[in-house]
């Protein structure tokens, strides 16, 4: 029986030994991403006496990753901590469909459009977007990438599209 009214006791799937399974998953987590950074880094060169070789920087970083997420999962074992949250698709689906699309279009559609498309792609990931306010901002953005990048960088990014430069 739960002390708390009108709350469920949360079931999960994990073993009794883990008190605070969001930091233990995450933990985790971390540890697989490190895993990969380090098998990914391990066909480079690394460090030759006093030399940086292509793969001493990733492999310094994944093993740190390792630390990391190893003492993070040890903190989920050993203190309570809150249950896994739900998690929400819907944000990090639109921004990486807003990183790809911008990818895409910025060489034939130009930068205007790929950065204004891209903006407006990423403001779907949440319900709340009040489309009137995110129009201003994104045009403003795009405005201020238009005369940034090619003006005052002095980038060579197309402006407009393609058809409508030839």
């Amino acid at each position: 029986m739960n002390a708390t009214p009108g709350h469920t006791p949360v079931e999960s799937i994990l073993p009794k030994w883990v008190r605070g399974p969001q930091d233990f998953i995450g933990g985790l987590a971390l540890i697989a991403i490190a895993l990969f950074a380090l098998w990914a880094s391990s066909d480079l060169q690394g460090m030759r006496g006093f030399s940086f070789g292509a793969g001493t920087a990733p492999r310094m970083f994944g093993f740190l990753l390792l630390g990391l997420g190893a003492a993070i999962a040890l903190v989920g074992v050993f203190t309570e901590g809150a249950h896994l949250a739900k998690y929400h698709w819907r944000g990090p689906l639109f921004v990486s469909l807003a990183i790809l699309s911008f990818a895409f279009t910025i060489r034939p559609m130009g930068m205007i459009f790929a950065a204004m498309a891209s903006f407006v792609i990423a403001a779907c990931g949440t319900p709340e977007t009040r489309w009137t306010e995110t129009l201003i901002v994104g045009a403003c953005l795009t405005a201020f990438c238009a005369l940034l990048f090619p003006y005052a960088l002095g980038l060579p990014l197309q402006l407009l599209p393609t058809f409508l430069i030839r």
